[in-house]
């Protein structure tokens, strides 16, 4: 168990969707299939641009709730300060 607070994008500067997991590898491909039922899936949100490694849980939920109340712009510079390109990081986790 590795908790992770992650940022999924639809496209560069696209919708952006705030998570956090467990198992960052299989939820991610979880979205990436539309075997999450809701927002990702209904605005095709399947991009991993930024994630975080957290010890626990407990501050990685504190994480994704601070980032989830910030202005988009701040999340976009947060993605931006190690993806400049918002590559998909998916694949470098394999």
């Amino acid at each position: 168990m590795q908790p992770c607070v992650y940022i999924l994008a639809s496209k560069k500067n696209g919708t952006l969707y705030v998570g956090v997991t467990s198992d960052l590898i299989k939820r991610v491909w979880q979205h990436k299939n539309d075997l999450v039922e809701g927002f990702t899936k209904r605005y095709l949100v399947h991009t991993l641009v930024y994630y975080e490694i957290h010890e626990t849980m407990e501050p990685a939920i504190a994480r994704e709730e601070n980032i989830k109340a910030w202005r988009r712009a701040w999340k976009i510079e947060l993605i931006e300060k190690n993806n400049l390109e918002w590559s998909d990081l998916y694949h470098a986790l394999l």
